[in-house]
């Protein structure tokens, strides 16, 4: 089925087809239609998919129609998500896929001044893409009425309804209208959450769309290798410039952690950028845009980059640090391979992290392939490369040699 066989408008078909949407991934198809028909619905897809544009295209759709009936003006969807970059990208998806259709679509989240939010929300909005804690300061306010909500999407809900925002969630369905439809998406999620969701809906007819077995999108090619923590800065000072025309995002598990890799490159001569939650809002959206555009080839991040961020292009991430909440792994390495790009993800993995990896296999289902199990099996592996032509056996050579004289130096 092509976009253009489907009941929307004419102005969402020619937009679709200029963004190069002409069929639609597997959640959507399966999503479109239920959305439309007003059902509840928890949709659980792999990252890269486009889980976005599966609620983004019927909900804007409704509103086109509803704008037809007469008092039917301001905010009739709440999208919630659980971070600003993910609020400011889903915006972005509305507004390309809304063009044309006079759908007014405003991102509201904290961290900046909240004055021109709120001249935007007096001028007028139809969806609102929010966090939790900017949103409710708003309706407190009184600058955000929900007594018109028709659709209340939470987006990453796995995320949303954990302990952390559970309460935040059940705030909100106060203010909201009684009959409405509401929307769970997330890449991952467990019987937990899951019957979190059901008691936040109307019915008990709430479809539920699983991923395959492994979360982890077919179009990553995953891997680990055994490094000691000390010498993790070593081997990914060889990789990045082994390969300096790609795009990366190395991950880390805390803000100073980052810090301390992107001076520990800088120091060999390797351009980096951080984002992490101690960055100001603006910083980290100058950031994100320059690694979009291309000014900026290697990122060092925490997780809060790891959940729904849309980067392309994106060639490898590599886990410097393995993650210490397992489904992060699946946010992570969806990084890359996003839409039909293929991608790649490496793990360095030390042996005081070996409990987290298990963890990690666990959840996932399918063990993660050792390109090196330890320093005597060195000499013997090749590790995969992008073309599968390049030998990583001098790679690895040269490390252990870099470490060798390292401890000679330490001896002296």
């Amino acid at each position: 089925m092509r976009f253009s066989d489907y009941r929307i408008s004419r102005e969402l078909k020619a937009n679709l087809e200029e963004m190069g949407f002409s069929r639609p991934t597997d959640i959507q198809f399966k999503c479109i239609p239920n959305i439309q028909n007003g059902e509840d619905v928890l949709a659980i897809a792999q990252t890269g998919t486009g889980k976005t544009a599966a609620f983004a295209i019927p909900i804007i759709d409704k509103i086109q129609f509803a704008r037809k009936i007469p008092g039917k003006e301001g905010i009739s969807c709440i999208i919630m998500v659980p971070t600003r970059e993910l609020a400011t990208q889903i915006t972005e998806v509305f507004h390309k896929i809304g063009r044309n259709t006079k759908v007014k679509t405003i991102a509201v989240y904290g961290g900046v001044d909240q004055d021109p939010q709120i001249a935007r929300l007096t001028a007028g909005v139809d969806v609102l893409v929010t966090t939790p804690g900017r949103m409710f300061d708003l309706v407190s306010q009184g600058h955000i009425k929900l007594d018109r909500i028709q659709t209340l999407v939470l987006d990453e809900a796995d995320q949303m309804l954990n302990l952390g925002f559970y309460k935040d969630i059940v705030d909100l369905i106060r203010f909201l209208p009684k009959h409405r439809q509401t929307l769970f998406f997330s890449a991952t999620i467990d019987a937990k959450i899951k019957k979190l969701a059901y008691s936040l809906v109307n019915s008990a007819a709430i479809r539920i769309q699983i991923s395959p077995k492994n979360p982890v999108s077919k179009n990553v090619t995953h891997a680990l290798t055994f490094v000691e923590m000390d010498d993790k800065r070593f081997f990914l000072e060889r990789f990045l410039k082994e390969k300096e025309d790609l795009k990366f995002i190395v991950f880390v598990r805390t803000k100073v952690r980052a810090e301390r890799v992107k001076s520990a490159m800088e120091r060999v001569g390797i351009e980096t950028s951080t984002i992490h939650g101690d960055k100001e809002q603006k910083d980290r959206e100058a950031v994100l845009s320059d690694f979009k555009a291309g000014k900026i080839r290697i990122l060092v991040a925490t997780d809060v980059s790891a959940r729904g961020i849309d980067i392309p292009n994106v060639d490898y991430v590599i886990n410097y640090d393995m993650p210490d909440v397992a489904e992060n792994y699946v946010h992570r390495v969806g990084r890359t391979g996003r839409g039909r790009n293929k991608g790649q993800a490496i793990s360095f993995c030390a042996k005081e992290e070996r409990p987290l990896l298990k963890e990690i296999e666990d959840y996932i289902s399918v063990p993660i392939e050792v390109l090196t199990t330890d320093r005597a099996e060195y000499e013997d592996t090749i590790l995969f490369s992008d073309d599968g032509t390049n030998n990583w056996k001098a790679l690895i050579r040269n490390d252990e040699a870099d470490k060798l004289k390292r401890r000679k130096k330490k001896k002296k």
